[in-house]
């Protein structure tokens, strides 16, 4: 017979996948592969992925808070990404069943322009309170006085002034869009005809007033989760779930994946890391926070004559 203690250490070492299963699941969640895809290529049940999601998204977000911290940086870009939960907005008073939550949802990303450094992020919707939540983030881990460049969303106006008062260099970037491409209701973006930039606090400098490196990795958020990809049904069914990709897919983005032109990570670039971490680092850490739990007996359900 086993003792309690050799019980846990028993139920721990049968029910645990192995570490390298486990690092595929989350290297191939943040490859731009569904998570009933991953269950098939790995050979596990759908739980065993959402599971993993959720443990390692836990962690990644502490382990942001905790790491990108008094960071160096000269220009920061800021955008808005859309994606929707069970449904897009237009859908959900019609939709059945439809969920708390249900419906668009925004990501905020703050990027450093030289290091590609994702500083802060936030998910939540489109809202002033998101991006006074934003910038009161992004704030709170920078070393210095920085410029900020955004585009011309009304909500950053009044957050940027908030979070850091005149001690910024802020100025927005306008686009100016033609007409949408028919044939209408089909996804097809308008063709931009022009840029204005405006200088909204202290003294921005007029060349380094862009979105373009922040937009860029929209695309690159695009490819690397599949719940963002467009015209798929990949999209999220939780909202708590979309958040731990985005956490996932940061400290993926930040410290362990190779980044193409600066063939170092971002967190290596902006100084505030030596080397590459690894999943094997976040596993290790979500096992470190984790209780071990023995199975009690098999209950027989009510009605379940097998």
């Amino acid at each position: 017979m086993l003792d309690a203690k050799h019980k846990s250490s028993y139920y721990m070492s049968v029910n645990k996948l192995p570490l390298a299963k486990r690092v595929q699941i989350l290297t191939l969640l943040c490859e731009g592969m569904s998570m009933r895809a991953i269950a098939r290529v790995a050979d596990v049940s759908f739980n065993t992925v959402n599971k993993a999601l959720i443990d390692a998204g836990t962690v990644c977000a502490e382990m942001h808070d905790e790491m990108v911290q008094d960071v160096k940086s000269k220009r920061i870009q800021c955008d808005e990404i859309w994606a929707f939960n069970y449904c897009k907005q237009a859908n959900v008073a019609k939709a059945k069943a439809a969920p708390e939550g249900a419906g668009d949802l925004w990501t905020w990303t703050g990027i450093d322009a030289d290091s590609k450094l994702i500083v802060s992020y936030l998910v939540g919707d489109r809202s002033g309170e998101a991006a006074m939540e934003l910038m009161d983030d992004l704030r709170s881990r920078l070393a210095n006085r920085v410029q900020i460049s955004t585009d011309g969303h009304k909500a950053y106006l009044e957050a940027v002034e908030g979070a850091f008062g005149a001690d910024v260099d802020y100025a927005q970037i306008v686009k100016i869009y033609g007409a949408t491409p028919a044939p209408a209701g089909r996804y097809s973006p308008a063709q931009c005809t022009g840029i204005k930039r405006h200088k909204v606090e202290g003294n921005p400098d007029a060349r380094h007033v862009s979105t373009s490196f922040v937009e860029a990795h929209n695309k690159t958020m695009r490819m690397h989760m599949r719940r963002f990809t467009r015209l798929t049904n990949g999209h999220s069914k939780k909202v708590a779930n979309h958040a731990h990709m985005v956490a996932l897919y940061t400290l993926f983005y930040n410290f362990i994946r190779t980044h193409g032109k600066l063939r170092m990570t971002p967190a290596m670039s902006a100084g505030i890391a030596t080397t590459f971490l690894s999943f094997e680092g976040v596993i290790a850490r979500i096992d470190a926070g984790q209780t071990p739990k023995v199975r009690g007996p098999y209950k027989k359900r009510a009605g379940n004559s097998n």
